[in-house]
């Protein structure tokens, strides 16, 4: 008996420890709800086959500092998380989306499960011709985000909203990544969003 109270402790140890260093839901605290991101559909069952990110959308936790530092390219959208790779999946540009307005005024929205303090919301925009199929990199980005809302150190509520200037002259399919950087953490947190203007 006591060799199986042993074996289940050290099962539970290195469960535990599995999940702090691959990004488990102990580490998750928020993701964009508007517009809807890739782990909000997925969470909502709207997008299948997402794997693990369906139960913890709020994980999406990567290194802060983007576009200079942060996740690798071609892993932007899941944070650089390999346990939520099906984010970074183009899906053949078939991901749900949200229909917008370029140019017109927006309520940012991101549901927040644990409240941080933080240094600011910044949003990027895909530029035109890039291509819907292949992993979002860098080089698809425009290179200043649209809009960027400083927090300088304020614990946001747990929804948390904002409003902002759709990125003007944008037509069809795009991303929308939103950053939420923590400033007490090396952290921030990522969130895709397939938008159609």
């Amino acid at each position: 008996m006591r060799k199986r109270i042993a074996a289940a402790v050290v099962g539970l140890c290195a469960g535990g420890a599995a999940m702090l260093f691959t990004g488990g839901s102990a580490q998750g605290h928020g993701y964009s709800q508007d517009p809807m991101s890739r782990q909000a559909y997925c969470a909502s069952g709207e997008a299948k086959d997402c794997g693990p990110i369906q139960h913890e959308p709020q994980s999406v936790e990567g290194p802060k500092g983007f576009p200079e530092k942060g996740p690798e390219d071609g892993l932007i959208c899941a944070g650089g998380n390999e346990g939520f790779k099906q984010l970074d999946d183009p899906r053949d540009g078939k991901w749900p989306s949200t229909k917008l307005n370029a140019g017109q005024n927006f309520t940012f929205k991101w549901n927040l499960t644990a409240r941080h303090s933080t240094t600011d919301f910044s949003y990027y925009v895909t530029k035109d011709g890039w291509d819907p199929s292949k992993p979002l990199t860098r080089a698809d980005l425009e290179s200043k985000p649209f809009l960027t809302v400083p927090m300088d150190g304020e614990q946001p509520p747990a929804e948390w909203t904002a409003e902002g200037k759709l990125p003007e002259g944008k037509k069809g399919k795009h991303v929308i990544l939103g950053v939420w950087t923590i400033a007490d953490t090396a952290n921030a947190f990522y969130s895709c969003a397939d938008v159609e203007f």
